[in-house]
């Protein structure tokens, strides 16, 4: 009797406790939502985007708001009601327009509002302090007028009349970043850019921006003068030799090709290989650094004979038909078979490695987005994040990748974008176009 009695008692206990952990864990929680403003939030301008994180694990979000509040006058910014449970976690992303809310510059408070659905409506508010700053900055460029190349390089040097949370030039949709310098003890900014191989007259629109903490952007057009510029075509003929020979390369190296005929891999290999390497390359040479590694001409390869240059378009025929398209981005050298291949300029090794179509390639950064490649190695000799020195022997000459023959591909990139190398083996061109212009800003 006594022992069922305690059973009893026992079972009792647990339901109880069961009860309770149920009802502390849901309607009964009284953990408080968590809400993330990020940096970002600390400076307001005219048409600032605000993104705040508010999350409660519990019983999820019922209520979400955003108050700004200056001269004792508070603005809702964003009050939104969640009225199913189960809203674990949202981000708020509204602009801030300051001429409708009316403020004004000075300080502000940024309060931060998020209630659960929990039994208590636990509350959980955030207020920060933050500046309405609605002065857009402002651009002085520093150089005349710019004469620039389809599929040329071009800089520009600017000041700027306060920090920029992101600056740079827009050359018509590509966005090139511009570095903060110091040049004979003055603050300014330097970007380099590429110029589209199709630009015309006015187009693309060249533009420096800069945008501030607060969010303010302003825009300046750079004066140019695009020159008339004309690049051959030349139809390449697939032979089923060329094909046989190294199609299967990368049949072994690319499972999903096996098994297609050559034809089907060379197209595969030229279209969604090419694809992905190019994006490969944008990544490596957007880890540039932020100061000039660089220094006179870029050295070219010795004895070598032009075979194919920058910006050929080519269009491949198999069996009298078109079979596809490409453009050269670069100059193929060739020398001897296994000839030395020497770094064009000083810089930092961002890759090193197989690369697709590109074979066995290095790339070197030579700071403020400037980097150069070498492909189709059949030798690589560096390895990533090493220093290299102008002529510093970084392979040898191959036929790696999708080669012909043993030669070097060599490229010049612009934050990831290809520009003719031939420009930046010139030293008058580089002193007209890039040193004068640095000298300019001092």
């Amino acid at each position: 009797m006594k022992k069922g009695f305690w059973y009893f008692v026992a079972g009792l206990i647990l339901l109880i406790a069961g009860a309770a952990w149920w009802f502390l864990a849901t309607a009964g929680e009284r953990d408080r939502p968590v809400i993330s403003a990020g940096e970002d939030s600390a400076a307001i301008g005219m048409q600032k985007v605000l993104a705040i994180e508010f999350s409660d694990q519990g019983t999820g979000l019922s209520l979400t708001e955003i108050v700004i509040t200056q001269d004792n006058r508070p603005r809702i910014v964003s009050s939104t009601a969640y009225p199913e449970k189960g809203v674990r976690q949202k981000t708020v992303s509204v602009t801030v327009d300051a001429a409708a809310l009316k403020l004004k510059d000075g300080t502000a408070e940024l309060t931060l509002t998020a209630v659960d659905h929990s039994l208590w409506k636990n509350r959980q508010s955030v207020t920060l302090p933050v500046t309405i700053d609605l002065m857009p900055p402002q651009i002085s460029q520093l150089n005349p007028i710019s004469h620039i190349n389809p599929g040329g390089a071009a800089v520009v040097v600017y000041r700027l009349s306060e920090p920029a949370a992101r600056t740079g030039v827009l050359a018509g949709d590509e966005f090139y970043p511009g570095y903060p310098v110091t040049l004979s003890g003055r603050a300014v900014h330097v970007a380099f850019f590429a110029l589209p191989m199709e630009a015309a007259k006015d187009s693309p629109p060249l533009r420096i921006m800069s945008r501030d903490r607060a969010g303010n952007e302003t825009v300046s057009a750079i004066p140019a003068l695009i020159l008339k510029r004309k690049f051959r075509g030349d139809k390449m003929v697939l032979s089923d030799n060329f094909l046989g020979r190294k199609m299967p390369e990368f049949q072994a190296a690319i499972p999903s090709l096996r098994g297609k005929t050559l034809l089907e891999t060379f197209v595969h290999v030229n279209t969604v290989l090419r694809e992905e390497n190019s994006a490969t390359i944008r990544d490596a040479c957007r880890q540039s650094e932020p100061r000039q590694l660089w220094q006179g001409a870029f050295g070219r390869m010795k004895n070598a004979a032009p075979m194919a240059l920058y910006g050929d378009r080519r269009t491949y025929l198999y069996d009298g038909k078109e079979v596809g398209e490409s453009v050269h981005t670069g100059v193929d050298l060739a020398s001897l078979a296994k000839a030395p291949i020497e770094a064009a300029n000083s810089g930092v090794v961002r890759f090193a490695g197989p690369l697709g179509i590109y074979g066995s390639t290095v790339i070197i950064d030579h700071g403020l987005g400037l980097a150069s490649l070498y492909a189709h190695l059949s030798a690589v000799n560096v390895d990533p994040g090493r220093s290299v020195n102008k002529g510093d022997v970084i392979g040898t000459s191959g036929e790696t990748g999708l080669a012909g023959g043993d030669h070097l591909h060599f490229s010049v990139l612009l934050n990831g974008r290809f520009v003719d190398p031939r420009e930046w083996w010139d030293p008058h061109w580089i002193q007209d176009n890039v040193t004068k212009k640095m000298e300019a800003g001092v």
